[in-house]
């Protein structure tokens, strides 16, 4: 049996959570679909810049937001969105198990991890390979990593794991860390466990039945007992092009100020979109603004009615 909603967001990370706060605070029958409570920020080891706290990890923040949504009343259903049909006046929203339908649609999805898109890379995760040092990083207590990337969240890796291995080398691309915060450049340099490896891409993922160490475009092979892998992600563009939803030319979702889409009654928030300055704050922020914006679409709606 299908169940309606005034509101159904999908995803539940910042963005999302927000947006089911300010729905919820509007007595609007809200419910959150997601992956995972909190989303991809309850992977960073440390979360310094988010209003409230000196610092907080990424899991704690995370599970602080979806606590305080579901004591307001809203539904959090973990489930993976597969289609978003429009049905007359509401939508249908289908994953693996979920089948309802809605009023109004909130796209908080973030974006998924980018690969190196190297041979082997997906025969050696979990075998040296690692997307998230939050999750794997103690399974390298006193051996030798490297972090590939070098922005805040590359640095941020680079520094949790100094607190665990013995080693930990930052291959970078670039000349210098000019993307990252000058507090994270500052906090790497005075580590004496990190060391940059500057102008450099991995090339090749060498190991047997694990990583065992890396080739550099410069000629040099690096020994590492781990490498973990951030430089970035990309937006989920298989579902927002099968929504009919407008995309840039490198797939996010175009809004505007008010978070609608090219599709009335489907608004989109945080990470996903075009142009967005991707931290936390922005995605709350910009949640906050399309669950106003379907609220009062919902007023005006029931008015004419």
């Amino acid at each position: 049996m299908e169940k309606e909603y005034d509101i159904a967001i999908v995803g539940a990370g910042p963005a999302g959570l927000t947006a089911a706060l300010y729905a919820s605070r509007y007595k609007l029958k809200t419910i959150v679909i997601g992956e995972l409570p909190g989303g991809t920020i309850t992977q960073a080891h440390e979360v310094g810049n988010f209003p409230s706290y000196n610092a907080i990890s990424g899991f704690e923040l995370g599970q602080k937001m979806a606590n305080q949504v579901k004591n307001n009343g809203v539904e959090i259903f973990f489930d993976t969105i597969t289609a978003i049909s429009k049905t007359q006046s509401k939508f249908q929203i289908k994953g693996h198990e979920a089948n309802i339908l809605a009023k109004k649609v909130i796209l908080a999805i973030g974006t998924k991890r980018r690969k190196l898109e190297l041979k082997r890379e997906g025969e050696l995760t979990g075998k040296g390979i690692s997307y998230c040092a939050t999750c794997d990083g103690l399974f390298f207590k006193e051996k030798i990593v490297g972090v590939v990337g070098g922005s805040d969240a590359a640095l941020s890796e680079a520094l949790y794991l100094a607190e665990v291995a013995k080693k930990v080398y930052i291959i970078y691309r670039k000349e210098n860390f000019f993307r990252a915060e000058p507090k994270w450049v500052e906090l790497v340099e005075k580590n004496k466990k990190i060391e940059p490896i500057f102008s450099s891409n991995v090339i090749e993922l060498l190991g047997e039945t694990k990583l065992q160490e890396v080739k550099l475009d410069s000629g040099k092979n690096v020994a590492l007992d781990g490498l973990f892998i951030e430089i970035g992600s990309v937006p989920e563009r298989e579902l927002f092009e099968k929504t009919g939803l407008k995309l840039s030319k490198t797939g996010y979702v175009i809004v505007d100020k008010e978070m609608k889409t090219n599709i009335k009654g489907i608004f989109s928030a945080g990470e996903l979109n075009e142009g967005t300055f991707r931290q936390a704050i922005v995605a709350c922020a910009e949640g906050a603004i399309a669950a106003h914006t379907a609220y009062e679409e919902i007023k005006s709606d029931t008015t004419k009615k």
